[in-house]
């Protein structure tokens, strides 16, 4: 089989995808997400946090709650409906550490858990750090 025919025995195959109705579904799960860290971030000022304090706290709430409904496997249901909209960056992130270390979980502690729970959030952190290390070059020697 050719590559072109290859392409089009997967074309007529696939599934077509209703980018209208996931990108709704999108816009709905991360607004909803995000309205939610809000009235995290409102609460934490109204019992007297200042603006920072309220914003850390609310984002420790979203990372913790994400944790949790990994753990409990309801974000995967809000992820599967949800799609992008779900992995709204603090969520997503909370969610990618959280997943492989329940599912090393069964391979003990040391060589499970603490040596998977990483695996994917591992290369963002890398090239996260890498990213800002050279914008904070570029930025020294832009402002010199």
């Amino acid at each position: 089989m050719t590559n072109k025919q290859y392409g089009e025995y997967t074309e007529k195959r696939s599934e077509k995808s209703p980018v209208l109705s996931n990108c709704v579904k999108a816009f709905l799960v991360g607004g909803t997400i995000c309205t939610i860290g809000e009235l995290f971030s409102e609460l934490f000022s109204y019992l007297g946090a200042d603006k920072d304090t309220s914003l850390l706290m609310a984002s420790i709430m979203l990372i913790f709650t994400s944790g949790l409904l990994t753990g409990i496997g309801v974000f995967d249901k809000i992820a599967k409906f949800g799609g992008g909209g779900a992995l709204v960056p603090i969520t997503g992130f909370a969610n990618s550490v959280v997943s492989p270390a329940i599912e090393a979980k069964s391979e003990g502690y040391v060589t499970g858990v603490a040596s998977k729970i990483f695996t994917i959030a591992g290369p963002v952190i890398v090239y996260g750090v890498f990213s800002s290390v050279i914008y904070g070059i570029i930025y020294f020697l832009c402002t010199m």
